[in-house]
């Protein structure tokens, strides 16, 4: 996988910090709980974008949520175009990142091992 370019990762950075204020300012969906966007990938061509988020709470608000986010996808496709001023609209696709859940699992087990000991 070649290293992302300055640009690349300057609309990275944009487009998570866009779409962070969007769902947490002016998305209204019951189904949208607590939600961190992590991480956005961008393809080289700027073609593609997948989002990755975080969403706090169990499995069924986390799928909610992402059903959500999903269906607002297009609003923030269109918002993220019109606000970097970009010529041609990224396809979004959102996902769940479960690094967070996993980092906490991690820490668990090491604290049971200290515990342990």
């Amino acid at each position: 996988m070649p290293l992302p370019g300055r640009r690349q990762e300057r609309l990275q950075d944009q487009i998570r910090s866009e779409v962070a204020l969007m769902i947490s300012e002016e998305l209204n969906d019951p189904r949208i709980g607590f939600t961190t966007v992590t991480r956005v990938e961008l393809s080289a061509d700027l073609g593609h974008a997948r989002i990755l988020v975080s969403v706090l709470g169990s499995e069924q608000v986390q799928q909610s949520t992402l059903e959500g986010l999903s269906s607002a996808a297009g609003y923030l496709r269109r918002e993220i175009t019109r606000r970097l001023g970009l010529r041609r609209a990224p396809e979004l696709t959102l996902v769940l990142d479960h690094g967070p859940e996993e980092g906490q699992k991690i820490e668990a087990l090491l604290e049971k091992l200290k515990k342990e000991q």
